[in-house]
């Protein structure tokens, strides 16, 4: 299939390019002096203790994981589900994930602490722990995704995209699980303890990783001049509201099976009423701006490239919010030590945690965004990857 198509690199004046990547250049240049002044102090000049050990940067880092797996969606559905519709832009789906995991694993890494010693962790797995198997998960995903990448553009090797396409789409399945069951399996958080994690997070990544993709693919269409065409900006909606309704239902599901157990009411009552800013960026930001009004854009008979984009927009927006209360509103909820036993001590116990991100933690999460755009934008023009048309059904293009 791949052999009808042409790919091409990214258009458009020499000068315009490079003054995107100055551009680009500002947040990621900021974020790195964030990390060092960070790294030089110690994280004692961040909001994060002893509590909070998941900051803003892993607010970032965490939505960009999961967008990286759901961007690959679009890619899966042409190779490995055979919707030929989506097969012109797959190689750029596959790069898109790639840049997003490689944006959202550099922050993890410089928000570490001693990040000098990262080597040690990654070459010393304990494999009885979820959290160093992601190394395995992170490394997997990205080999798979990248050769899957290449044998889509090298004709000599298309007769093998299917099969590294299936393996490619069942790493994306285990790397987004193993990240939802991070929080699933942590018994000692009560706002996670959950195995609807893992089809939540499944759900979630499908939702803001087609959104980040549709958006870079406008952002291209914009900066090309080409159009859309509204056959796909029918598909796209389609799809891009389905992963959003599989949202809304795990979440409601997570937050009513937390209401109904006797034993989680006081987490869901948390959530729902007396959460404070959690409650707040729940409702208005992850439920309605991320969720409802994106849909009640997309149901709309017709949609445009401007509404498709703006529900996009808006999905990113609430995929933030809802990485922000499940992150940060997980551990600021008390812990329960001693579970029908009250416990009292000078250490905030029964309290809802204080925190407040500084100006660094902002900055190295936004800092994690750009070396996202700067690689799609250095890819885009060094590699083919974009075709000459969007709609393989304007005939072969060999």
């Amino acid at each position: 299939m791949a052999e009808s198509l042409i790919y091409q690199e990214l258009g458009g004046p020499s000068r315009r390019y490079w003054k995107l990547l100055a551009l680009l250049g500002v947040p990621l240049a900021l974020g790195a002096v964030a990390y060092f002044y960070i790294e030089h102090y110690g994280h004692i000049v961040t909001g994060m203790d002893n509590q909070i050990v998941w900051g803003m940067p892993h607010v970032f880092a965490v939505f960009l994981v999961i967008a990286a797996t759901g961007a690959l969606n679009v890619a899966m559905a042409a190779s490995v589900f055979n919707k030929t519709a989506y097969l012109p832009v797959a190689p750029l789906s596959a790069l898109v994930a790639l840049a997003l995991l490689v944006g959202g694993l550099a922050v993890i890494m410089l928000d570490a602490g001693r990040s000098d010693r990262l080597i040690v962790a990654m070459t010393h797995l304990n494999f009885s722990s979820i959290f160093s198997l992601r190394v395995v998960m992170y490394d997997g995903f990205m080999a798979s995704v990248a050769l899957y990448l290449w044998f889509m553009l090298e004709r000599r090797m298309n007769r093998y995209v299917r099969p590294v396409a299936i393996l490619a789409f069942l790493w994306q399945l285990l790397l987004i699980t193993g990240t939802g069951l991070e929080f699933g399996f942590n018994v000692g958080r009560p706002v996670y303890d959950s195995a609807l994690y893992a089809p939540m997070f499944i759900a979630y990544s499908s939702a803001y990783g087609t959104a980040v993709f549709v958006l870079v693919l406008f952002a291209v269409c914009g900066w090309e001049g080409r159009t859309v065409s509204a056959e796909s900006l029918r598909r796209f909606k389609n799809l891009l509201g389905m992963f959003i309704g599989a949202s809304l239902f795990f979440t409601v599901l997570f937050l009513a099976a937390k209401h109904e157990l006797p034993g989680s009411r006081h987490v869901a009552e948390f959530l729902l009423f007396n959460g404070g800013v959690y409650t707040a960026l729940l409702w208005l930001g992850q439920l309605g701006l991320g969720s409802i009004l994106p849909l009640a854009l997309l149901l709309r008979p017709k949609v445009s490239r401007a509404s498709l984009g703006a529900a996009c927009a808006l999905v990113a927006v609430g995929g933030f919010a809802q990485m922000y209360v499940t992150l940060i509103g997980g551990q600021a909820y008390p812990q329960v030590l001693f579970p029908g036993v009250v416990e009292t001590s000078s250490f905030f116990d029964g309290e809802i945690h204080p925190y407040v991100p500084s100006l660094s933690e902002v900055l190295l999460g936004v800092g994690g965004l750009a070396l996202a755009a700067v690689i799609i934008a250095v890819a885009l023009r060094a590699l083919a990857v974009l075709p000459a048309r969007l709609d393989p059904a304007s005939g072969p293009q060999a």
